[in-house]
């Protein structure tokens, strides 16, 4: 899913691939190998400043070194961990949604091996931080996390997400989400640590709480039953 799959292109190739992927995910935002593309595309410099704080973190070297893939053969024990501990809430969350871990498109247009691991592995954490901040996978729950990613990782296509997603809001959703999720996540992702530089696999059997304090994750406030979005499968921007 990393390797075998890669194809190097060169700047005019990258732009025409960028271009065309914002098109179409715009038009599909159900489109996840779309939105991926656009993602490598766009992404190299955030990606190359990823890999370079995963190298000075104990555990971002640890990940690096022994490249965990989160994969059904990989994480599946998680499902039978004790129901308070993180391992398990991860196993519920997309358990509930009929999620795999092995839905992920692979990593294509990355040009190092390392840069390629990095790409994949922040596509893959994607629903550890689903689980870590509470938040659901409708498109409200999406762009609200993809400010949080912009925050951690600056990458071009969280903020063209955002975008993108807020556009297709009702004007109900787009004041519940301007007035209630959008403060959070900015405040959530300037305060939690770097996301990218846990080892999220060897944490698993922690407590839940436990480790949302260890990070300073601050999980997403409630809406009022009156005032929450339609639920709606993850659309724009689920991932990367």
């Amino acid at each position: 899913m990393i390797g075998s799959a890669r194809v190097r292109l060169n700047r005019w190739q990258q732009a025409a691939v960028a271009v065309g992927s914002a098109v179409g995910a715009l038009l599909d935002p159900r489109r996840a190998d779309l939105i991926a593309a656009l993602g490598e595309t766009t992404g190299k410099p955030a990606f190359e400043r990823v890999l370079e704080r995963m190298k000075k973190s104990p555990e971002g070297r640890a990940v690096l070194l022994e490249q965990p893939r989160v994969i059904s053969v990989k994480v599946g024990h998680a499902w039978d961990l004790p129901e308070n501990t993180f391992g398990a809430a991860y196993a519920k969350f997309m358990g509930s949604r009929n999620f795999s871990p092995d839905d992920r498109p692979p990593v294509r247009f990355m040009e190092t091996d390392e840069l390629a691991y990095v790409a994949m592995r922040a596509r893959e954490v994607h629903d550890f931080w689903h689980t870590l901040f509470g938040l659901p996978t409708n498109l409200m729950g999406e762009s609200a996390l993809k400010v949080i990613e912009f925050e951690q990782m600056y990458l071009p296509m969280c903020l063209m997400s955002v975008i993108g997603g807020s556009a297709r809001f009702s004007e109900k959703q787009r004041k519940l989400f301007f007035q209630h999720y959008f403060p959070w996540a900015i405040r959530a992702g300037m305060q939690c640590t770097d996301l990218m530089c846990i080892y999220y696999e060897q944490h698993f059997h922690e407590d839940l709480e436990d480790v949302r304090r260890k990070w300073g994750i601050i999980p997403a406030p409630a809406v009022p039953k009156q005032t929450r979005a339609p639920a709606a499968s993850s659309a724009m921007g689920e991932k990367l």
